[in-house]
């Protein structure tokens, strides 16, 4: 059985200059109780990779507001102006990566690969400073994998032993983050006897997850 932590306590565990996958889509499926912990905390120097920095006030642009973020990872930024400003302005380092790319770059950190081979970015500034293999007579980039010290996920249920079920679109980018970081956090909305999730809708294992979110009281 998984003991369920206090958000608290799950945030004292990231250290600084931690590597953090974060899933979510504009702020859907992301662990919102677990981001505001880490607002909290004093953790600085962090390096999130997520699909996007949210909008300001709503899940990881409340990390980006707090200042605790030197550099992002992520498809896009485009929803939130902070992160834009911080990053003309020198405070942020960000690498802009192809929505496909970036999540195949995780799952490859995931299951082992070298590196995912793509002719996305071929002829453009992408290729700047990156291996290109030819493949049957025509250039890919080699983009290499992503691992993470934490993986912060939000699921719609697990059990006791840490099986997650995540609901419609917030399945995005939690179940391949799942895969690929030392530490695995989730924060689920509930929390079942064992069984109660059909085989079929867990798609994330327990075997795969370290630490859950209590409930929230």
């Amino acid at each position: 059985m998984k003991i369920a932590i206090s958000p608290d306590a799950a945030a004292e565990k990231i250290t600084d200059g931690a590597v953090l996958l974060i899933g979510g889509f504009m702020g859907v499926g992301s662990p919102h109780r677990l981001i505001d912990a880490i607002v909290s905390s004093n953790v600085r120097d962090l390096t999130v990779v997520a699909n996007d920095t949210a909008m300001p006030g709503k899940g990881i642009g409340k990390l980006i507001t707090s200042g605790q973020v030197s550099r992002v990872v992520a498809s896009h930024i485009g929803l939130n102006p902070e992160t834009q400003a911080k990053m003309i302005k020198g405070d942020i380092e960000v690498e802009l990566v192809p929505q496909g790319t970036l999540v195949e770059r995780i799952r490859a950190g995931g299951v082992g690969l070298g590196g995912v081979l793509t002719r996305t970015g071929i002829g453009t500034p992408v290729e700047d400073g990156k291996d290109i293999i030819e493949v049957d007579g025509k250039p890919f980039l080699l983009e290499k994998p992503i691992r993470g010290d934490f993986a912060l996920l939000n699921a719609q249920q697990a059990d006791y032993v840490g099986n997650l079920e995540y609901s419609l679109t917030a399945h995005n980018f939690n179940p391949i983050m799942a895969l690929a970081a030392d530490t695995v956090i989730a924060e689920p909305h509930h929390i079942l006897p064992v069984g109660a999730i059909p085989p079929d809708a867990v798609k994330t294992p327990g075997i795969l997850v370290d630490y859950m979110l209590e409930r929230a009281s």
